[in-house]
């Protein structure tokens, strides 16, 4: 890099590039979209065979490579902005340091030195020869720069220091556009995939390592940015949101979008737009890692004898594997696992009239989060945010997505031709197990704070004339993190449901943050789990939702154990939906007695 080079340099030209860039990664999701939800939908809704499967299995492909094309072309974008940053703040130095020296009567050489006139003091009778100054080596060793200050402060003639100062500028301007041009031109050269047709996990896993290297490359660019609020509320988030242009959006995408993905208040295609580049980087990366383990011994079981019985344990093989890998091998399974249900969902839009699936939140460590929405919930006139319970994990997502699912196809045939999203919300650490976490608390008072946010920002997103319709479903442990939420916060809800609950942590429905007469219940025959809450503790139970003096709503319920109520056809599921599209005048009531005896006895009744 020399002065031509950096005074001749137009960054906007690069701009422009990255403009191109994003224009094509819009196109590549449009095509996406395209391809995912109108075009398979329409196969899955309409056609059956082999050939409908074929289609469906090369059209899945299509669309992961047009994902994979949006991805890196959105990164590309923000790295040519990046270096057109850098570079133009190079060339804004230099162009000030020349102009200050044509101001101050001196010449600067095509190669940086700097010529000065004479001037200063007359000395027997001569004034002060002019000279030339080549810009330093160094402006940042100690020694050098006090040398040179010693210099300009022992030179007869005062333009020689402003010659020295206009060198140095000069030379730091071009060393910074020489290192930007170093730093960039790497990180541009790796935004590329193999040369082949096919997108790989390691072309994915790739992605990660793009995004740190253009973030790291880009830091002073992405400072320059509108800064998203600390620890802001979804109406901030979504003030900030609104603040950038498209460049600024992209970049925050391209470069975080685990964090663009988390933020409630966002649009709920913005989020589903970050949180499938972090699904699929993530489930790429967790592929090969689990394919570089060595693989499960054969020889899992072996039999020993013990006081004259066989005993079933594991082989010493197997244990030595187990200690060296197993804790990540189960780890890593189990994530995928809930990353290909994930996807199976996506698969499903079109199947029966399912809609289009937004992905609102997703992480794989520990147990995992997931939120996923059947339709978009900032167009909705109807929306259910159903909390699952104890067990609840990444690994599991499958089952409650179905659930949400079922309830989005009942609630859409009673809704009138509203529009309604129904969202499956694993967004807190749920306990792991009915005896041994499931009595404890914290697990719904840590996860509060993330529902009420979350609830918040479905209100700050959402687009339409009139705000919606929100119901709360809570099974299990979900009906008690609801009610911890409307202890430590403010239910942003019109309706709650719960069903098979243990207790809520509030002893009454007036507590709950909804009108009154809008808390409902269920409760099957033959679920256990209430009369753990009813008769836990040493008997000092809780009051739950399905006795009388609770103030619930006690929904006819013809479903049986903890997890049938969202059973096809089932009066259960049905009333779920008619509270979900506001139509709790048609739900089918338990018929309730005058008096109380025995607790629970009636709330257990059909």
């Amino acid at each position: 890099m020399d002065i031509a080079t950096l005074k001749a340099l137009k960054p906007t030209e690069y701009q422009q590039a990255a403009d191109g860039y994003r224009a094509t990664s819009d196109m590549a999701s449009t095509a996406k979209d395209e391809v995912e939800n109108r075009i398979s939908a329409s196969i899955r809704n309409q056609l059956r065979g082999d050939a409908a499967d074929a289609a469906l299995r090369e059209l899945k492909e299509l669309g992961k490579n047009f994902h994979y094309i949006q991805t890196e072309c959105a990164l590309a974008a923000t790295a040519l902005n990046g270096f057109a940053f850098d570079m133009a703040a190079a060339r804004k130095k230099l162009e000030a340091a020349l102009e200050d020296a044509q101001a101050a009567g001196c010449t600067v050489g095509a190669d940086g030195s700097v010529s000065f006139p004479a001037g200063g003091k007359e000395t027997d009778g001569k004034v002060p020869e002019g000279g030339t100054v080549s810009p330093s080596s160094s402006t940042t060793d100690p020694t050098a720069a006090a040398i040179e200050r010693q210099a300009v402060n022992m030179h007869p003639n005062p333009n020689f220091g402003k010659a020295v100062g206009f060198a140095n500028r000069i030379g730091d301007a071009v060393r910074e556009a020489t290192e930007a041009d170093a730093k960039w031109a790497p990180k541009l050269r790796t935004l590329k995939a193999d040369d082949d047709l096919v997108v790989s996990d390691r072309d994915w896993a790739d992605v990660k390592s793009d995004q740190d290297a253009v973030g790291d490359a880009g830091k002073k660019y992405l400072a320059s940015l509108p800064q998203p609020p600390r620890d802001g509320s979804p109406k901030d988030n979504a003030a900030w949101w609104k603040g950038l242009d498209d460049g600024q959006r992209s970049a925050y995408i391209s470069l975080h979008p685990d964090s663009v993905g988390a933020m409630d208040g966002l649009p709920s295609t913005v989020r589903d737009e970050a949180n499938r580049v972090v699904l699929d980087e993530t489930r790429a990366r967790y592929q090969l890692e689990l394919d570089s383990l060595p693989k499960q011994p054969m020889n899992e079981w072996t039999y020993i004898a013990s006081n004259g019985w066989a005993s079933k344990v594991h082989t010493d093989e197997y244990m030595d594997w187990y200690n060296k890998y197993g804790e990540r091998y189960d780890h890593l399974t189990k994530a995928l696992n809930g990353m290909k249900s994930i996807q199976e969902r996506f698969d499903k839009t079109g199947e029966r009239g399912l809609p289009e699936a937004y992905l609102l939140g997703f992480s794989a460590d520990d147990d995992g989060r997931a939120i996923v929405a059947n339709g978009n919930p900032d167009t909705a006139d109807h929306q259910a945010v159903y909390v699952p319970g104890t067990t609840s994990d990444l690994n599991g997502i499958g089952g409650n997505i179905n659930r949400m699912a079922d309830v989005w196809r009942r609630a859409d045939n009673e809704a009138d031709g509203k529009a309604v999203s129904t969202i499956t919300w694993l967004g807190y650490d749920a306990p792991d197990d009915v005896v041994k976490d499931a009595p404890f608390e914290h697990y719904a008072y840590d996860g509060a704070p993330a529902f009420n946010k979350f609830l918040d920002g479905l209100e700050a997103s959402h687009t339409g004339d009139t705000p919606p319709h929100r119901t709360l479903i809570g099974h299990s442990y979900g009906s008690t993190l609801i009610g911890a939420a409307a202890q430590k916060g403010t239910l942003n809800a019109d309706d709650i449901i719960f069903a098979g609950s243990p207790g809520v942590k509030v002893s009454g429905a007036d507590e709950l943050d909804v009108p009154k007469g809008h808390v409902w219940n269920e409760e099957g025959g033959s679920d256990p789990v209430p009369d753990i809450g009813r008769y836990g503790h040493g008997g000092d139970g809780f009051v739950i939702p399905s006795d009388p003096d609770f103030g619930a709503n006690q929904m006819v319920t013809d479903t049986h154990g903890h997890g049938g109520y969202w059973n096809a056809g089932s009066k259960s599921l049905l009333n779920q939906a008619l509270v979900v599209v506001g139509r709790g005048d048609d739900v089918k009531l338990k018929p309730q007695p005058d008096t109380f005896d025995p607790p629970g006895y009636w709330a257990r009744v059909k």
